[in-house]
């Protein structure tokens, strides 16, 4: 238990006073890289989809 207690204090006291916690506008910000990003990356993902679907209906309309 005592090793649990110690763990636990070291844990906090590094969380505390180790850890540089960005700002609210630094926090914002990357949130809004991240966002911008997710959509660019969602959109590619869909074009490809969408791309590849249509090229396999060309396929198998050439055989069937």
């Amino acid at each position: 238990m005592k090793k649990i207690r110690n763990y636990l204090k070291v844990v906090y006291d590094e969380m505390v006073h180790k850890v540089s916690w960005p700002t609210w506008n630094d926090l914002q910000s990357s949130s809004i890289v991240v966002m911008v990003a997710s959509l660019i990356i969602a959109l590619l993902i869909f074009l490809m989809d969408t791309t590849f679907s249509e090229l396999m209906k060309v396929v198998y309309n050439m055989f069937y």
